[in-house]
């Protein structure tokens, strides 16, 4: 098999994919015959082909995928009539709390807040997929402790945490929603 064949299966599986694909499974498609290596290289390749165009092969935490590019957003939602949902203050400062300092646990979330954390502010990050149970502190009554998900990284179009804005600009972040 040629590389431009190769190619060529490679975007028509990442084009009509349901969710990113990792380079294993992507190696799947060629039976293992084609390296992991080599797999990295033909989407390097086509992530340059596509530069320029209205959508863009990007590498997240879960694999590679084909997105819009992000000036088209406003246009495609249009198509979609079903609205992301609009998260609370308390939900948004409980996910940057665990976001950054994971694993955490409800208590420890509380200290950082200041306040309570409702069941309710776990279970709609839990329903989303942005967090999860990770582990258990060894404490008394053996508290969760909270992450976050691959899926939290991929609806945020990171690779990894690292790529999270710096703690600073999250302030400033949540003083914008708060006006809006």
């Amino acid at each position: 098999m040629n590389t431009s064949e190769a190619k060529g299966i490679l975007e028509a599986a990442l084009l009509t994919a349901q969710a990113p694909l990792s380079v294993a499974e992507l190696q799947r498609l060629f039976e293992d015959r084609i390296g992991a290596d080599t797999i990295r290289a033909l989407l390097d390749e086509l992530r340059a082909d596509w530069i320029g165009r209205t959508v863009e092969l990007v590498a997240l935490s879960s694999g590679w995928r084909f997105l819009s590019r992000p000036e088209f957003g406003a246009y495609l939602a249009r198509l979609n009539p079903d609205r992301t949902p609009r998260y609370s203050r308390a939900v948004l400062e409980t996910l940057a709390i665990i976001a950054y300092r994971q694993p955490v646990s409800r208590g420890d979330i509380e200290e950082i807040r200041g306040v309570a954390v409702s069941p309710q502010i776990v279970r709609t990050l839990e329903e989303r997929g942005w967090i999860d149970t990770v582990g258990h502190r060894d404490a008394p009554g053996r508290p969760a402790l909270f992450g976050t998900t691959r899926a939290f990284l991929d609806d945020l179009g990171l690779v990894s945490l690292e790529q999270l804005p710096p703690l600073e600009n999250i302030e400033k972040v949540m003083d914008l929603a708060d006006a809006a």
